[in-house]
């Protein structure tokens, strides 16, 4: 049997009729930019976060960096990220002029630790971007907490966790801003590149809005830095036609990472974790091993697809090291990029491959010891 890490085909294929629909329409209409596709995808996409707007940009990373901007970050500033993340989440604070400022992982979820937030606060300090990271929200009360101490902006990094609750409310909905990324791969995925701002501030939603398309707040007025950061009507279409599909998405990858903990509860790996009140929409389904590279070279021989997100936290990356051996500097997360696994994970997988993926690992000829 084999069992990719991913397959983006079976879904197409699922809703295709529907999906070929959309697309007729924009091409038999002609309405390709920021079209009413777009707009009424911000307004069901907003409805669905519980917050008052959304804004569609043209990735995740532009969510991030407008949001940033729109919130009064400017260079002087600093931001305090995790460090144990994509790196988009860096480069959202550099792009905006601003420094990131590295926070070290939680050793059980692999988000940021938020005791350890206070200690990397200066007086230049401005937000704070918590990361959803692989699905499961952050610790929002604690980064909430703190910020409101510190007189700190709150922009989410939820690309990773569309759907997901925390506290009963929808992530997304709990800082000042958010960024979601449209990448195909995501719960919520575009045929191409696509990102949204969700807010429940007006001026936030505004200057974003007027950000994304050169600088206008009206037709050929350009008053901020014309960026262009839009949405395209297509992928808005097609975002409008999966929105309406993704609770049930959430519920096959919940049931199957249901699964796999069951059937992975007497491997001795470490499993991703759930705490109270937090709901993890499973975007990924990351395990832990100290044997990580012999056991995925295992899988790969029974064609069972696996990937590693990521392999190693940003201030390693060499555009933020500065050619600075900063090994050691943040060790919980330097700990985890070397064990970690993404087994496969998509709403179509089916009951035997998960229970397949589940017994070659429990029957593996490798040592699997626990990364904890």
């Amino acid at each position: 049997m084999n069992v990719p890490w991913v397959n983006l085909t079976i879904q197409y294929q699922n809703i295709r009729t529907e999906i070929n629909s959309a697309i007729q329409t924009i091409l038999d209409h002609g309405d390709f930019i920021l079209g009413q596709d777009v707009a009424k995808l911000e307004e069901e996409f907003a409805a669905y976060c519980g917050t008052k707007y959304a804004v569609g940009v043209d990735n995740g990373l532009s969510a991030l960096e407008l949001s940033l901007r729109a919130l009064g970050i400017e260079p002087g500033h600093e931001v305090i990220v995790p460090t144990h993340t994509f790196t988009a989440t860096a480069a959202a604070v550099t792009l905006s002029g601003a420094t990131p400022v590295f926070v070290d992982a939680d050793p059980e979820t692999c988000n940021i630790d938020p005791a350890k937030i206070e200690a990397a606060i200066t007086p230049r300090t401005r937000a704070i971007i918590p990361v959803h990271l692989y699905g499961l929200p952050a610790n929002m009360d604690m980064v909430l907490q703190i910020a409101k101490k510190h007189n700190l902006v709150v922009v989410e990094d939820a690309c990773q966790a569309h759907g997901g609750h925390y506290n009963g409310n929808r992530v997304g909905s709990l800082g000042n801003a958010a960024g979601f990324s449209f990448y195909p791969t995501k719960n919520l995925g575009a045929y191409g590149d696509g990102g949204m701002v969700t807010t429940n501030d007006a001026k936030v939603a505004e200057t974003i809005r007027a950000l994304r398309n050169c600088g206008q707040r009206e037709k050929n007025v350009h008053e901020l830095i014309p960026f262009n950061h839009r949405l395209d009507n297509l992928q808005a279409a097609i975002l409008r036609v999966k929105l309406r599909h993704l609770d049930e998405w959430i519920g096959l990858r919940r049931k199957w990472a249901a699964l796999y903990t069951q059937l992975l509860a007497g491997s001795n790996l470490v499993l991703p974790v759930e705490p109270a009140g937090y709901e993890h929409v499973y975007h990924l389904y990351v395990v832990r091993s100290q044997q990580r590279d012999a056991l995925m070279a295992y899988l790969k021989e029974r064609g069972i697809g696996t990937a590693i997100h990521y392999p190693k936290p940003v201030h390693l990356q060499p555009y933020y090291s500065n050619g600075v051996d900063r090994r050691g500097q943040f060790p919980v997360a330097e700990k985890i990029c070397n064990e970690i696994i993404s087994l496969p994970m998509f709403p179509e997988l089916t009951e035997e491959q998960v229970e397949f993926v589940s017994s070659e690992i429990v029957g593996a000829r490798v040592p699997i010891t626990s990364g904890s």
